[in-house]
């Protein structure tokens, strides 16, 4: 193949110097102008670089930013959550040791090399995988949140609790799953048409054990293997974790040992003792699967202080079950008056979507709310709203619009309403 052709020179400037040499020059005179004490302050100190680490570790000055720890039963340590800090993180994606984790008896050890996935129930043919079997097939990867369905449940209470807002609403986090679709190992093992539900169990102590309707299960279901980029880690279910975006917690079972086929649900714990919650007219609410549309300030919130007026950002998450952010609503008076706000991107369905709004604050009291709309048109509800049509009966899935009001001091504090202003 033949050398290409150099590029003929460029006509010289008459009485510039050089390039280089015009650069040199310049560098030269500065030195001498500047001085030996000037070029030893401008020259780097590498007496504390850090060498190359195998795994990159945060920056010590944002070692504060932490999970939060609590235990359902006092000295049982397996049984309880981390919560994400929301109000101490940005974008949408949750780091992998940031990312929430509800376990209810503990991460079991699981040697990858050791562990099975059976399909069986109503299947023409019965089938395990490996995990290096599974490697194997091929993946799907998409963005997703994954909330606890008991997230928020403290907005039940009668009196607004005083804690930051990831201790509040921190059993959501966001993250890209990437893993096999569950259709196509529906498929090879030929389910029978008539099974309905498909039933998930888990490899952990506490033997996570429910049921799924085979249509969410197919139309959204991924045997999860990594997690932002890198394998699961063990609290969150490696070496293979049940992903269902938009689904409540719960259903994405963790340490995936088998899936079987039925024509109805298995009625288990978790979905009867549990997960299920009595109505005002005397109903019961069952196998609530999608997670409601809903939207949360994370800053300013409880627990921080605006130094004083002028401009600040308003912003925060926003997210639904049922498919794709359309719209977030800001109020800095309670309600009374609504400014969209931009989202950072535009939102994806079952993902988090970041919203921000700048706003001049005055320094008079004021009550920050947020309000979502999702693209099949749900409308996230004020508290009194989904107190009328819930009642107190129940624990899970609360989604009511989430209020902070900032005192004339700049001080945050949860509130659920307007008589927050009566302390000020």
């Amino acid at each position: 193949m033949p050398r290409p052709s150099a590029l003929p020179p460029a006509d010289p400037v008459p009485h510039a110097p050089a390039p280089r040499r015009r650069f040199l020059q310049g560098a030269a005179a500065w030195m001498a102008a500047a001085g030996p004490t000037a070029a030893a302050v401008d020259a780097p100190d590498a007496a504390g670089a850090q060498p190359f680490s195998p795994y990159g570790q945060p920056a010590p000055a944002e070692a504060g930013v932490q999970r939060r720890i609590g235990l359902n039963h006092r000295g049982l340590d397996t049984n309880g959550a981390a919560w994400t800090p929301l109000e101490q993180l940005d974008g949408t994606i949750t780091p992998n040791g940031l990312h929430f984790v509800r376990n209810h008896g503990g991460t079991p050890r699981i040697d990858p090399a050791q562990h099975r996935l059976r399909l069986i129930g109503r299947v023409r043919q019965p089938l395990q995988w490996s995990v290096e079997a599974l490697l194997r097939y091929p993946r799907r990867a998409q963005q997703a949140f994954l909330e606890c369905a008991g997230n928020s449940s403290a907005g039940w209470f009668e009196e607004p609790v005083q804690r930051p807002a990831g201790l509040v609403h921190g059993l959501l986090s966001g993250a890209e799953w990437a893993g096999v679709p569950l259709a196509l190992l529906l498929d090879e093992a030929g389910v029978d048409p008539q099974a309905g539900w498909l039933v998930a169990t888990g490899g952990d102590a506490g033997a996570m054990h429910v049921s799924v309707p085979m249509a969410l299960a197919r139309e959204r279901g991924l045997i999860g293997l990594f997690q932002n980029g890198e394998r699961l880690r063990p609290e969150n279910g490696h070496p293979m974790r049940l992903v269902l975006p938009g689904l409540k917690g719960v259903l994405w079972v963790k340490w995936l040992s088998t899936l079987e086929a039925s024509d109805q649900p298995a009625m288990a714990r978790n979905e009867t003792a549990r997960y299920t919650e009595p109505l005002p007219d005397g109903r019961v609410r069952q196998f609530a699967m999608r997670m409601d549309v809903k939207s949360l300030i994370t800053s300013p919130s409880h627990g921080q202080t605006l130094p004083g007026p002028g401009v600040h950002e308003i912003r925060g998450l926003a997210w639904s079950g049922h498919g794709a952010i359309r719209r977030v609503e800001v109020s800095v008076d309670g309600g009374k008056h609504w400014t969209e706000a931009p989202l950072d991107a535009p939102a994806q369905a079952h993902a988090l979507s970041r919203f921000r709004l700048p706003w001049r604050w005055d320094g008079q009291p004021a009550l920050l709310q947020s309000r979502a709309t999702d693209d099949r048109g749900r409308v996230q509800p004020s508290r009194e709203a989904l107190l009328a049509t819930r009642g107190r009966g129940g624990f899970y899935h609360y989604n009511a619009i989430v209020s902070w009001a900032v005192a004339p001091h700049g001080a945050v504090l949860h509130s659920y309403g307007q008589d927050a202003f009566d302390a000020f």
